[in-house]
């Protein structure tokens, strides 16, 4: 633990990542929160589902755009006016959904919008995490730090939203979101690192020299897609989110059926989020010998078969007690497989694209959890919380398969995707 304690005294590294994580925690409490939202004004997982699936697919669609702005303004100039915009866009959201005027139909609509806007928060720390620190290894760690946070943010939001829905107001959750996107982007972009961690200037090659491939180094995202090793790990991270976006709305489910409410489902996320956390900092820690594409195939299979546990258990009604510790340890497995995932980007990315390349990495994770959001929805209702954790078991696993596909392409990729970016004028 001293390497990160080490990187967090640093104020130049610590009021940029501190303000982010606050920034981003509305990317686990968002989507869940309009579940639960939706769900209980307007008594539906369908509608739930569908209206938490569009607003995904805004920010999947969203953020590589935003990225590229990023790269040619600079981050707080695109930063603040979106995350503004986003978050009247989200209470603009509650509002209709509580009204029951409303048609159903308006909601999916707001909530792809919604995301459109959504503010990039990751790919803009991973940036800044460059400018801030220099050494090779201590930016690894922070890598890992920032991985770590992501992948708690995602299993731990559902704690914070546990705690505000004990105070029976179903309109709090969005609201405390919307408080914390605002705030916590206005206090990265004032930060130091925001300012510098983009824009012209910020990447290497960015003033023309040989390692750039076009001055501003924004043009051509065409070339990382035209690379089928990148595409291969987009795939594979985009299957592994559609597993874990099905388990976010199925754990609610799940709450409802043992416990008699959704409300409660952080008795559920407690365990997947302390393993998270523990798995990530413990990962993130060592020096590993084995390369990241092996590391990936491992965990990621660990996490699918844990799974199939789980849904096990459930089809079972098996105790909470018997749960908890299967919980747990499928948490173990989750940080880690972003944490290997975004070393490959590096890996198979040239230096003056991975701003891009790690957008693009937050969209086919997004992308994969809207769809997963969204088919979760549809089987809670109709099959319950068995079906869709072993649906769930069921998309990890493929990601582990395709995993393995891609051992050979992983390999020699990178040199081929410089190559391929570097002839985009």
């Amino acid at each position: 633990m001293s390497g990160y304690f080490a990187l967090l005294r640093d104020p130049l590294v610590a009021r940029p990542f501190v303000a982010s994580v606050v920034a981003r925690v509305p990317i686990a409490t968002a989507p869940l929160g309009l579940v639960l939202l939706v769900r209980e004004l307007r008594d539906s997982y369908s509608l739930a589902g569908l209206v938490t699936g569009l607003f995904a697919v805004g920010l999947a669609i969203g953020s590589p755009f935003w990225g590229r702005a990023m790269d040619r303004r600079g981050q707080p100039r695109v930063l603040l006016p979106i995350a503004a915009l986003s978050g009247g866009l989200l209470l603009l959201l509650t509002g209709a959904t509580a009204w029951q005027a409303v048609p159903a139909a308006v909601l999916p609509a707001l909530a792809l919008v919604a995301g459109l806007f959504f503010p990039p928060l990751s790919p803009a720390m991973r940036a800044t995490w460059r400018v801030v620190v220099t050494d090779e290894r201590r930016r690894r760690r922070g890598y890992a730090l920032d991985a770590v946070a992501v992948e708690s943010i995602f299993v731990g939001g559902p704690l914070l939203l546990s705690a505000l829905l004990l105070l029976h107001v179903p309109v709090l959750p969005l609201l405390v979101t919307v408080v914390l996107l605002v705030g916590g982007t206005v206090a990265y972009a004032r930060t130091p690192g925001a300012r510098r961690g983009s824009g012209p200037g910020s990447r290497p090659g960015a003033d023309g020299g040989a390692d750039g491939a076009g001055g501003d180094g924004t043009g051509g995202a065409s070339a990382l897609l035209h690379s089928p090793a990148f595409v291969l790990l987009l795939a594979v991270m985009a299957a592994m989110s559609i597993g874990f976006g099905i388990v976010d709305v199925s754990l609610a489910g799940l709450a409802e059926h043992l416990i008699g409410s959704a409300n409660d489902l952080g008795v559920m996320f407690a365990p997947i989020a302390g393993g998270s956390a523990v798995g990530g900092l413990v990962y993130g820690s060592r020096d590993w010998r084995s390369p990241d594409r092996r590391r990936l195939l491992v965990t990621l299979t660990a996490f699918g078969l844990l799974l199939v546990v789980v849904a096990l258990l459930a089809g079972a009604d098996a105790p909470l007690l018997a749960l908890v510790p299967v919980l747990f340890l499928t948490g173990l497995t989750i940080s880690p497989n972003l944490i290997a995932a975004q070393s490959l980007v590096d890996q198979l990315t040239p230096a003056h694209r991975l701003g891009e390349a790690q957008a693009w990495l937050s969209t086919a994770i997004t992308a994969g959890s809207a769809v997963g959001n969204a088919v979760a929805g549809g089987v809670l209702d109709v099959s319950g919380p068995r079906a869709a954790l072993s649906l769930a078991a069921a998309a990890v696993l493929v990601a582990a398969l395709g995993t393995l596909v891609a051992q050979r392409a992983w390999n020699p990729a990178r040199a081929a995707v410089g190559r391929a970016a570097d002839r985009v004028p």
